[in-house]
């Protein structure tokens, strides 16, 4: 056993007693379990949050499209600043709403919202079929990081297994109050060696960015413009508004919102997030890097260029080191995503067909799903050839359609009812789902479309049409029961 699979065991045997320290002494109900009993102050709230962004889609796969695909690579940087933003507002009122109404998890603030458990059950299931291919990418990350960085001692698939079952062993044990600890530890450890190797590489290889850069575009002229068709300005653009409105639409996030102490907090974060997101540009740097000095690599091994350039760079020990941050990042957004899912089967689901059970009933169900959702996402894992960023990009066309709902929700006379909500839903969903089976896109649908328009992301017209569907659907069902309504004390 070599020295860098050894630290990084150590990395994952630490996150295990984390979790297990962390749980001590609380009574794991359903609340405490999920939402951590709404107890968690300003910096835990900040790196549960972060949890999102510093994930092994970020770690590998953010410089894998970087190597593969140039300048649309930026739009990761790009969205989630911007979604800090639309946090300012956003967070505090979802905060706000569910301390009120005391949610546990997002389908419920659809139930209370609309008064519609239907409304309920289709946002649940909205979010486990958008989470499984999220849930996918942390798996696929982990088990490249071990296999890589333990120099093939350990088999791709050997490590999805060893990742999977010790991401539910995590989950089940400690919940929430795991992931925001291990979370302090995988954070520091990210910033620290992404920011090295963002620094250290261009550097060591080129002496500096700009030759670089240079070096990049005297080898692969134009690569590092937007194409002018495929992955264009359009398709940049248009990606980064749906990706901006469903950032926040993830049921893990909503149990990260849920578990802050104070609506504030998410004012605080919003200020200080996006700085903190500028780390994001190191990990580009690092698949920039590697372009030319790790040539070869084609379509979903773009996402091993971080990691072979590290091996051909450091010493074995370093490796380690590298491997077990990557697989934090793994572990804290993995843990969250299992956890959000099997809340939604348990208690957004079962428990709206069988009312009558208790939450520790609820809890009990939830743990017991853990290791079937994880068995799923392992076969997904083992026999899916797509990059990370395809993954991403998947589930967040599924997860946004949510979003036109849950923001006319917000308003103080909500214009939308449970009618139009679930219509609109369901017709984006179908869009989506079509068009990624049949691998279809604007361009082979509306040949003759101008080539701006045919590269739009499939994620934004099915988010067009389904807030079409939405306020016609509304309009309709409410003139319906406006027409039922007696006019008079005389038709009654």
């Amino acid at each position: 056993m070599n020295i860098a699979l050894l630290i990084i065991l150590a990395f994952l045997l630490l996150s295990i007693f984390l979790g297990l320290r962390s749980s001590k002494g609380k009574d794991m109900d359903l609340e405490q379990w999920t939402v951590g009993g709404r107890g968690f102050g300003a910096i835990f709230v900040f790196l549960l949050m972060a949890g999102e962004i510093y994930t092994t889609f970020s770690f590998l796969g953010g410089s894998g499209w970087a190597y593969g695909k140039g300048a649309p690579a930026l739009y990761v940087l790009i969205y989630i600043t911007l979604s800090y933003v639309l946090s300012y507002w956003l967070l505090p009122e979802i905060w706000k709403y569910a301390k009120e109404n005391k949610l546990m998890s997002q389908s419920d603030f659809f139930v209370t919202k609309y008064k519609s458990p239907s409304l309920g059950i289709l946002a649940a299931l909205v979010g486990v079929v958008s989470m499984i291919p999220v849930i996918v990418v942390q798996l696929k990350g982990l088990g490249i990081i071990v296999s890589e960085a333990s120099y093939g001692a350990i088999s791709m698939s050997e490590a999805v297994w060893m990742g999977a079952i010790s991401l539910t062993i995590y989950v089940m044990i400690s919940g929430i109050h795991g992931s925001v600890w291990t979370a302090v530890i995988k954070d520091i450890m990210m910033v620290a060696i992404i920011g090295f190797l963002g620094i250290y590489l261009p550097i060591h290889y080129f002496g500096g960015f700009q030759p670089m850069f240079e070096a990049i575009d005297a080898a692969k002229p134009g690569f590092l413009k937007f194409p002018e068709q495929g992955l264009s300005v359009s398709w940049f653009i248009s990606t980064v508004i749906l990706l901006v409105f469903g950032f926040y639409m993830w049921p893990q996030v909503f149990s990260a919102v849920y578990s802050a102490r104070s609506g504030k907090i998410f004012r605080k974060n919003a200020i200080i997030s996006p700085l903190y997101t500028l780390m994001l540009l190191f990990v580009f740097f690092v698949g920039f890097t590697a372009i030319l000095k790790v040539p070869g690599l084609v379509g979903a091994d773009a996402d091993l260029s971080l990691l072979r350039l590290s091996i051909e760079t450091f010493d074995p020990w370093f490796i380690g080191i590298i491997g077990g941050a990557g697989l934090l990042t793994a572990l804290v957004p993995g843990s969250m995503l299992l956890m959000s899912v099997a809340t939604l089967l348990a208690k957004n689901v079962y428990k709206e067909f069988a009312p009558a059970v208790s939450d520790r009933h609820v809890v009990r169900l939830a743990k017991f799903l853990v290791p079937v959702i994880a068995l799923i996402a392992v076969y997904f894992t083992l026999n899916g050839g797509e990059t990370m960023s395809a993954l991403i990009l998947m589930g967040y066309s599924l997860i946004t359609q949510l979003f036109p709902s849950l923001l006319f929700s917000l308003k103080k006379n909500n214009p939308i009812n449970k009618y139009g909500a679930i219509a609109g839903i369901i017709t984006g969903l179908f869009i989506v789902i079509c068009i990624t089976l049949s691998s279809s896109t604007l361009g082979t649908l509306f040949p003759t479309l101008p080539q701006a328009a045919k590269d739009l992301n499939v994620g934004i017209i099915a988010l067009a049409v389904n807030f079409i569907v939405m306020i016609t659907v509304s309009l309709a069902f409410r003139k319906h029961v406006v027409q039922l309504e007696p006019k008079s004390v005389n038709d009654i």
